[in-house]
């Protein structure tokens, strides 16, 4: 069974969501989470932002990105110019 709606009721908070981005969209709901779950979406947030951080480190390592620093940083300790920590 097919049903038409002639009505929908939208609120002006869902038009403005409708025409934002979406990073937009999320600051509004971030801003309106309550405190504990600002505090679970910042632990939760922090982990997959290290998470893709790792998971680029990686990437570019295997694609070589980071041999010419690798080999500079080796070639300043050989060179006696490094210091210990």
């Amino acid at each position: 069974m097919i049903m038409r709606i002639s009505k929908v009721k939208i609120s002006s908070r869902c038009l403005r969501i409708i025409n934002m981005s979406n990073v937009e969209a999320l600051e509004i709901q971030v801003e309106q989470l309550a405190p504990h779950e600002l505090e679970a979406f910042r632990s939760w947030f922090l982990e997959f932002d290290a998470d893709a951080w790792d998971r680029q480190i990686e990437k570019d390592a295997a694609a070589g990105k980071l041999d010419a620093l690798a080999d500079k940083a080796l070639a300043d300790h050989a060179a006696g110019r490094t210091t210990k920590l």
